[in-house]
């Protein structure tokens, strides 16, 4: 009796041991994250060029297997990154959508994570129960335009029954080949998504998509929704509360809901937006983290004791969010004072060659906007809008520009300068004040559609000013307002 009972409390006690090293590996993943980070890409608008030379820095490692498996149509190469010989077959794709390329930097840095000679026992358990398949950048001409679709103007991710694409076809066909248990669909959603009647933003959002309009769930969903749970939890720990939960509704041209129907266990991961992370690299690493985690769960199947009634507690995805939002501004119209809510987004206009960008920001909506919230919250009861005004005097060159004050200007309520047309010849400036054309006129009503310009007064005193979307108090708009713009 006495030796039954010893044995059964060994093997507590190895359990207990296997459940607190699988606890302390996601820490220790986000603990060290930096030694593994790629810096040769840290920022979203990478291209095939970036991705094709971090391949090639893994040609030589014998334990990774690299293979060209198709092309897109401009004839940019797919290709299928492989290691581990184990019996369960995972696969990850990214970047159908070509603007959506926060999971593409996070899988080379797990690729860089698995080179390395750390988290020994961790590495054998996965690479010897699991074989892993990553196919980066899915869409390669779609991220050289840094847009959602391919070269065919259609969504890869609806092309899974006429396979009409390339790039689908290479999907489908690695898929079947493999056929995978695992799939990992790894995707962008707007970071105006919020985890639902709640402030924070849907960081991360997951799905185990459904196979059919019932929304059924077997054996091969319900297994994705378990690792989700898994994924779930490392999640809370580093972004709690930021987890949402995509909406399910059965898609039959996707491939998220194909592919479960064809009997691979699909986990979509959309990444979506993290407060002062604009090339989203606090959600690359989380990526790392809970992909990780996940990998590690499904070889150790520690996801099975897990229970699906968990992944409907996960908040569903919501979008209520404004990068600004003010509330209970005093706005006069008509000779009438009405309370505003204000919405203002900042959207992205992409520069030559589609490497870079400049804002727009733009007033989305006003009204009651109590049940909304914004990454920027300004509570401006007892201010009143002011309208923007232009400087009156035209500033003929750069120097004249340089040696004004643009604090001083904003206290007055300034948000725009004539100037030479020699100094309009681009679309954006990092000047805080907007430049324009002797010819522009300034829009006397706030309306949804306008470019948010213009200033918070308290007893006739600028307090605050909106330039170009963004919020600035005054004492370093340089610092505050990301970038202006130029009216011809």
């Amino acid at each position: 009796m006495k030796k039954i009972l010893s044995l059964v409390l060994a093997i507590c006690a190895i359990s207990n041991i296997s459940l607190a090293q699988k606890t302390n590996f996601s820490d220790k993943l986000y603990e060290s994250y930096s030694e593994y980070k790629e810096e040769k890409i840290i920022n979203r608008r990478i291209k095939h060029a970036d991705v094709s030379s971090l391949i090639r820095n893994f040609d030589s490692r014998k334990n990774i297997n690299i293979q060209k498996v198709g092309e897109s149509i401009e004839g940019r190469s797919l290709n299928l990154i492989s290691l581990g010989d184990g019996d369960t077959e995972v696969f990850l794709w990214s970047q159908m959508h070509g603007d959506e390329s926060t999971a593409t930097m996070a899988i080379f840095d797990i690729l860089n994570f698995f080179d390395s000679d750390d988290f020994s026992e961790e590495k054998d358990l996965m690479l010897s129960n699991l074989s892993i398949h990553f196919l980066p950048m899915l869409n390669p001409d779609g991220a050289e335009k840094f847009t959602r679709r391919n070269s065919l103007g259609i969504d890869v991710n609806r092309d899974a029954l006429r396979l009409q694409s390339p790039e689908a076809k290479t999907l489908k066909r690695i898929r079947d080949s493999l056929d995978a248990d695992f799939g990992f669909n790894l995707h962008d959603q707007s970071k105006y998504y919020n985890a639902e009647r709640t402030e924070k933003p849907a960081t991360v959002s997951f799905l185990a998509p459904a196979y059919n309009y019932e929304k059924n769930i077997n054996e091969v969903r319900g297994n994705a929704m378990k690792v989700i749970v898994q994924m779930n939890k490392v999640l809370q720990k580093f972004a709690p509360g930021q987890v949402g939960r995509y909406n399910d509704d059965f898609e039959p041209r996707a491939f998220g809901d194909n592919i479960q129907k064809w009997g691979t266990s699909t986990i979509l991961i959309e990444s979506g937006g993290y407060p002062e992370d604009p090339e989203k690299q606090e959600i690359r690493k989380l990526n790392f983290v809970s992909i990780l985690s996940a990998l590690y769960s499904i070889a150790s199947e520690e996801y099975k004791t897990e229970e699906i009634s968990e992944y409907e507690n996960i908040p569903n995805n919501d979008r209520m969010l404004f990068d600004l939002k003010i509330t209970g501004l005093n706005y006069e119209l008509e000779g009438e004072t009405y309370v505003l809510d204000l919405g203002i987004n900042t959207f992205e206009n992409d520069l030559e060659e589609n490497s870079d960008f400049y804002y727009t920001g733009r007033v989305v909506d006003q009204g009651d906007l109590s049940t909304s919230y914004g990454y920027n919250q300004v509570d401006a009861s007892g201010l009143k809008y002011e309208n923007a005004k232009i400087y009156p005097e035209k500033i003929m060159t750069k120097n004249e520009l340089e040696n004004l004050d643009p604090a001083k200007l904003l206290q007055e309520g300034y948000a725009f300068v004539k100037v030479d047309s020699t100094l309009l010849k681009e679309d954006y400036s990092n000047y805080p004040l907007n430049l324009v054309a002797d010819s522009f006129k300034i829009g006397e009503r706030l309306r949804p559609g306008v470019v948010a310009n213009f200033f918070l007064l308290k007893d006739d005193e600028v307090k605050f000013a909106v330039i170009n979307g963004f919020f600035t108090n005054l004492e370093d708009p340089q610092r505050d307002i990301k970038n202006t713009r130029i009216f011809n």
